[in-house]
């Protein structure tokens, strides 16, 4: 569920409870209006305070004290407190007065798109609905027009955000890697250029590593690749790489059983390159761009991988299996090598949930960021803070390199003497990147899910990575 926007010149004929001016200063162009809150503006409550119910003359206003706005966040975080605000307040019949807001265009349209992001919920299991939810806003005046370029981009990312929450969202036993691959596809009718690989294929090119996750699971695994063409040169593409675990068991290092059924979300890497890659289409972005996805289920069954197992993995390199609990980065190592070998990028992002690790150094505040390219890390440090998806960059060296080398293989797939744990699966990534291509790895396992919400998101799924990506490509590349 998101909140629909509905645009009008004049008020509909429905019954409405408040309406809700944006104030920006003390200048309103209504005489009764303009008095009061230029009353406003010498109370110290007004300041401090973000939202206000007056009623004036039989009418009920809602105040909205946009005040301390200054950059785009800003006026979107104050149009997802204006929502819960909404909600809490069980006001379900609401309209914005844009014609006495002293917002710009541009302003207004970021501060619903705060709203938007703000109402997502995932209740498609749900018999009984809940009460207290809005599900229209309506936005009546002739100072703003009803479609606008920038509300079409922003709507763009609110969809690939939504597409990506819902995939997170949804339970292992509907979301597996059959049902996974065949949502992909249906993206198609977006100008996007979708090619499955399946075992078979898959077998046939010698992706072993990430065919040996999947091996004790009932369900297929593949690799599918999201190809969007937007410039109208033959440039090389971006390329964007995620994991797709749709349940991970552990496989047999078995995870402790609290907690387990969070794991339906450790294909959440995976989700926001979808995410991303519809974005880009719907919103017809100037660049070419490719989404590489691994979708695989790791369980525990007479044919699962074992530790101890020796893989051959899709570069030539073996991979000793120490700990079938580490499996994203043995997805992830094929993925890598066919993305830079078959596309050639101009760098490759990749995106997982890769380790608890993560968690504890940099909790739910910031991603961690792993990159052999300088330029390319301060691009996307950039994006993120603009858009708060923050990213931390966490160090790589060959130092770390000797504490994943194997005695029986050329790797293994974890560091047994402790420490480093993030570092280390990155490090073992970072041998997959043959060319020296530029390459970022980010852990997003503290971001893609929380329990209690953030500031553009309730809780669940965050969606977290499609605003960040969206904004370095926007920034740098278009």
């Amino acid at each position: 569920m998101k909140l629909k926007l509905e645009f009008a010149n004049k008020v509909p004929k429905v019954a409405i409870d408040h309406e809700i001016i944006l104030v920006k200063d003390k200048k309103i162009n209504n005489k009764i209006l303009n008095s009061y809150i230029k009353s406003l503006f010498s109370n110290k409550l007004f300041i401090d305070k973000k939202f206000l119910i007056k009623d004036i003359n039989n009418k009920t206003y809602i105040l909205v004290n946009c005040t301390k706005c200054k950059m785009s966040l800003d006026y979107e975080k104050i149009g997802s407190e204006l929502y819960v605000f909404l909600k809490s307040s069980k006001i379900d019949k609401s309209f914005i007065n844009a014609n006495l807001s002293s917002l710009t265009s541009v302003q207004l349209e970021k501060l619903l798109h705060g709203a938007q992001l703000k109402s997502y919920d995932f209740d498609i299991y749900k018999t009984e609905k809940s009460k207290n939810v809005i599900t229209k806003l309506y936005v009546v005046g002739t100072k703003y027009k009803k479609t606008n370029l920038l509300r079409n981009k922003l709507n763009s990312i609110l969809d690939g955000i939504f597409l990506t929450r819902d995939l997170v969202s949804e339970p292992g036993n509907v979301l597996h890697p059959d049902e996974y691959a065949k949502r992909i596809t249906k993206l198609r009718k977006f100008g996007l250029k979708i090619t499955v690989y399946d075992q078979k294929k898959l077998k046939k090119m010698g992706m072993n590593a990430l065919l040996g996750v999947g091996q004790g699971s009932v369900r297929g695994s593949y690799l599918v690749t999201i190809e969007w063409n937007g410039a109208k040169n033959k440039s090389k593409p971006l390329g964007f790489v995620g994991k797709g675990v749709c349940f991970d068991t552990g496989g047999y290092s078995l995870k402790p059983a609290k907690f387990m059924e969070d794991m339906t979300y450790d294909m959440a890497g995976s989700a926001t390159v979808v995410g991303l890659m519809k974005t880009l289409a719907l919103r017809k972005s100037k660049i070419n761009a490719v989404g590489v996805v691994g979708l695989v289920e790791n369980m525990v069954s007479g044919n699962a991988q074992r530790p101890g197992d020796i893989v051959k993995s899709y570069s030539g390199k073996t991979i000793e299996i120490l700990n079938t609990d580490a499996e994203g980065r043995l997805v992830l190592a094929d993925a890598l090598t066919f993305t830079e070998e078959k596309f050639k990028p101009q760098f490759i992002v990749d995106l997982a949930t890769l380790t608890g690790a993560i968690i504890v150094s940099l909790g739910s505040e910031y991603a961690g960021l792993f990159s052999n390219n300088d330029k390319l890390s301060k691009q996307l440090i950039e994006a993120g803070e603009s858009v708060e998806e923050k990213l931390w960059r966490m160090p790589l060296n060959e130092n770390f390199n000797k504490l994943i080398n194997s005695k029986n293989a050329d790797m293994q797939n974890i560091n047994y003497v402790g420490g480093a744990g993030s570092t280390t699966a990155a490090q073992f990534l970072q041998r997959f990147i043959l060319k020296k291509t530029p390459w970022a790895h980010l852990d997003i396992a503290g971001m893609a899910f929380s329990k209690y919400g953030g500031a553009l998101n309730s809780g669940g799924a965050t969606g977290y990575g499609v605003r960040l990506l969206n904004k370095l490509i926007e920034d740098n590349y278009e």
